[in-house]
């Protein structure tokens, strides 16, 4: 029988513990050769709290994880009765995943760090400049730049608008 992937819904936060009791439970039972592969979709993302940038994992899809398995009673059993198992995506008789599905997935978890600043900086907000030159200069946003993590401000000098290209790091709301 072909392993397929399946969406496990469990309750948020516990995804790690699942995937663990899963293996486990897998391996007493002898059923490691029909689950292939547990993955809790996560990405690499960039944060800055505090003026600094560090790197955090953030989960795509919280509260569910992805099996690689052969399903039949056995397997299915072992999946459903694991503690903090809320089911199957799919009911009763769970639905796999389509293999392009799959792939856009395992894509997005190997594409490496990005920036966690989608919702920080919109477009006419007004950001005070914290680094650089024009320190503690007030501007408005006018283009966000997402892919290189920057911002085009502009910046009243001598009472005419410049555009001011600065790092996401450099600004704060004002």
């Amino acid at each position: 029988m072909a392993k397929n992937w399946y969406i496990i819904h469990t309750y948020s936060g516990f995804e790690e513990k699942v995937k663990t009791s899963i293996e486990e439970k897998a391996k007493i039972e002898g059923l490691e050769n029909k689950i292939a592969r547990i993955l809790i979709p996560t990405e690499r993302v960039i944060e800055l709290k505090e003026k600094k940038r560090q790197e955090v994992d953030r989960k795509f899809y919280p509260g569910y994880i992805l099996v690689e398995m052969e399903i039949d009673d056995e397997t299915w059993h072992l999946v459903k009765n694991t503690f903090r198992v809320a089911g199957f995506v799919g009911g009763a008789k769970p639905v796999p995943l389509l293999p392009e599905e799959v792939e856009i997935i395992l894509q997005q978890i190997e594409k490496g760090p990005i920036a966690a600043t989608e919702s920080r900086f919109k477009k006419g907000e007004n950001v005070r400049i914290i680094d650089g030159p024009f320190s503690s200069f007030v501007g408005c946003v006018d283009e966000v730049d997402m892919d290189h993590d920057r911002l085009r401000v502009m910046v009243s000098i001598f009472s005419r608008l410049t555009p001011v290209e600065l790092l996401f790091s450099q600004v704060e709301r004002a």
